[in-house]
């Protein structure tokens, strides 16, 4: 027997039905716009749709511009795109240079990538400049101060990113 859905949910399931109905069509062009025509907006527009289905029911509740709204999820999921991909190119090109005998298998490239993409979800909450002082002391193993040096800040600033970016990873890991 299937749960029981509360009054609420059916509302926010029947305003998500008739956004979906009326703004589909329109955010695919938006998306498609954005993406220079690329296929992809139909994934991104469905991702966008899903991503206000999966919301905590805390904050569900019918926009007053579902255009406005949909516009917005979208953006991030499209800013979470392009960085996936800029992550992706980078990860080829230093393939790229590395010697045949060096080259990593199919499953092992495949594996590593899923790894940078868990990762940088990870680190999604993070401002910008912690996202990066994180990367650089892990990725390139610099220290504190080379990094402070590098983002142009102070090194009691760069232990605060530091532990940002640790207690984001703690509380996503924490919650898998």
């Amino acid at each position: 027997m299937p749960p029981a859905v509360s009054v609420q949910e059916l509302a926010f399931r029947n305003d998500l039905n008739s956004m979906y109905v009326d703004h589909h069509g329109w955010l695919v062009g938006w998306l498609r716009r954005k993406l220079n025509g690329a296929d992809q907006a139909f994934d991104l527009a469905q991702d966008t749709f899903l991503r206000i289905l999966c919301q905590p029911e805390h904050k569900r509740q019918a926009p007053q511009e579902p255009r406005a709204y949909l516009t917005t999820v979208a953006r991030r999921l499209l800013i979470n795109h392009v960085q996936r991909q800029a992550l992706e190119q980078a990860y080829l090109d230093v393939l790229a240079q590395l010697p045949q005998a060096h080259t990593p298998s199919p499953e092992a490239r495949l594996l590593m990538l899923e790894t940078l993409h868990e990762i940088d979800r990870m680190l999604d909450g993070l401002a910008h400049k912690a996202r990066e002082a994180f990367l650089l002391s892990q990725l390139e193993g610099l220290g504190y101060a080379a990094i402070a040096e590098r983002l142009d800040v102070s090194e009691r600033t760069v232990k605060r990113y530091m532990a940002a970016a640790f207690e984001q990873c703690i509380l996503l890991v924490a919650d898998a």
